[in-house]
């Protein structure tokens, strides 16, 4: 009797022991997964994640190789923009030989052009004022009275003219000066500090100037087969708001709302709705959900992604995986269309790899919902779910490998507020938009955007040129 309840008392002990054993296994299973995550944030920089490369601090790498010892001049790959003579200079001073030591001068016929210098040099900078004298007269015969007529602009007593307003419209959007900054220059250079509320209604004005500009940009990016988007955050009156991009080689779009995800990319200011082309983007899950248009993923994200799984150096078939992308990529495209299905084989295999390599997903004891993932365990399931968009790039020439188009049309405001910390409303964000997507566009396509600029005040731009008002 004593010897069953011995075992039975040993039985019940080694049950809970072994209950024990393997919530301390979970437990340990769950600690590797946060030490291991905790490492990889605490590690995470430019190179593998998406980070700025300004977030690196002093330990950035240079983006360009050294330059040899000893050799001077612009980084290697720079095209360059060397000074160069003008053939139209504005003024030509003729430095003329003196007499000689015996004392003969020199007549015109004995000299000869030997060499040219040139000087660029700035104007000194002022404001040029315009008054215009209106006259009227009354008329002897009839009695009635007439008056002159100024140009169509010219309202008040004293005003800017449109070249001022340009000038300070890009000062403060292209550039990112603050309104008191502008106000500066202004002094500075014209002896004339305009008022920071001049600066703001000029930029409201070229808002409301740029709307049919815009509308036909966005018309245009949604036209083209290949668009590239992307959004971040903003600080709008102390709240996160988004800006979105939409943008194409020669059009930026861009647009504020108050979400990041569905409500912003299903409203009116987006183009998604009805877009049928290849959409171009980092992976937000929201894009997925438009099935009508096709969807091809940025490699320069995945890579990075890779990159931080290789540093741990529990992941080898993220290196391998990364050393096969960029094989991909390297090879001219007819290649990769005879070999699409040794590319794709090639790719499962390593992804299933990938697979069985990563720890399962685990259930998180006192939690509930979806189960435990380590962060290379989520990477390889959205490679294998996603595979059609990562490939999307090697199979259909038209497709980039990354979406370094939209995150350069993007960058801009991230420079804007680490100057001025936020925007004061929603319609100063809004303006911020319009114009740099205006100004964008204009660079893309080589035009001068201080010229645009004054066109725009002016009634007309290079957008909305022959378009019927």
């Amino acid at each position: 009797m004593y010897e069953d309840h011995l075992i039975s008392a040993l039985l019940k002990r080694i049950d809970e022991l072994t209950l024990r054993l393997d919530q301390a296994e979970e437990q340990i299973v769950a600690l590797k997964a946060e030490n291991s995550e905790l490492k990889a944030r605490l590690s995470s920089n430019s190179t593998n994640s998406s980070k700025p490369p300004s977030s690196d601090g002093y330990t950035k790498k240079p983006a360009f190789a050294k330059q040899p010892k000893g050799k001077h001049g612009g980084q290697i790959g720079h095209s360059g923009n060397t000074l160069r003579q003008s053939q139209k200079p504005d003024q030509i001073v003729r430095c003329k030989p003196t007499n000689c030591i015996c004392g003969h001068a020199f007549s015109e016929q004995e000299m000869e052009l030997s060499e040219k210098r040139q000087l660029f040099e700035l104007p000194q900078p002022k404001l040029e004022v315009t008054e215009y004298q209106i006259y009227k007269g009354t008329c002897p015969d009839c009695g009635l009275s007439h008056k002159g007529l100024v140009p169509v602009g010219v309202n008040s007593p004293v005003q800017y003219g449109n070249n001022v307003k340009a000038l300070a419209v890009l000062l403060n959007i292209q550039y990112k000066l603050p309104f008191k900054k502008v106000q500066l220059l202004f002094g500075d250079l014209f002896s004339c500090p305009i008022n920071e509320s001049s600066v703001y209604s000029a930029s409201l004005q070229c808002y409301k100037d740029l709307g049919q500009s815009e509308q036909i940009i966005k018309s245009k990016v949604a036209q083209n087969n290949v668009v590239h988007v992307d959004e971040t955050g903003l600080r709008v009156e102390g709240l996160l708001r988004w800006l979105h991009t939409a943008s194409t080689n020669l059009y930026t779009y861009l647009f504020v709302h108050d979400k990041r995800g569905g409500q912003a990319l299903q409203s009116d200011k987006s183009i998604i709705n009805s877009f049928t082309g290849w959409l171009v983007h980092d992976c937000w899950g929201s894009y997925f959900k438009f099935t009508g248009t096709k969807h091809a993923l940025c490699g320069a994200h995945i890579l990075r992604e890779l990159q931080a799984e290789i540093e741990t150096g529990q992941s080898k078939w993220a290196k391998t995986l990364k050393t096969f992308l960029m094989h991909v990529y390297e090879m001219p495209f007819q290649q990769r269309a005879l070999q699409r299905q040794k590319i794709i084989s090639r790719y499962n295999r390593i992804c299933q790899f990938g697979l069985k390599a990563e720890p399962p997903p685990i259930k998180t004891p006192g939690k509930q919902g979806r189960m435990k993932r380590t962060k290379a365990r989520n990477l390889v399931e959205r490679l294998i779910r996603e595979q059609d968009a990562v490939l999307a790039f090697a199979f259909n020439e038209e497709v980039p490998f990354t979406n370094n188009l939209a995150e350069r049309d993007i960058r801009p405001v991230k420079v804007k507020q680490k100057i001025s910390n936020c925007f004061r409303s929603f319609k100063g964000a809004e303006i911020y938009a319009r114009i740099e997507g205006f100004v964008s566009t204009a660079r893309k396509q080589k035009r001068n955007v201080f010229s645009e600029l004054c066109h725009t005040f002016d009634g007309y731009n290079f957008v909305t040129e022959g378009v019927a008002k």
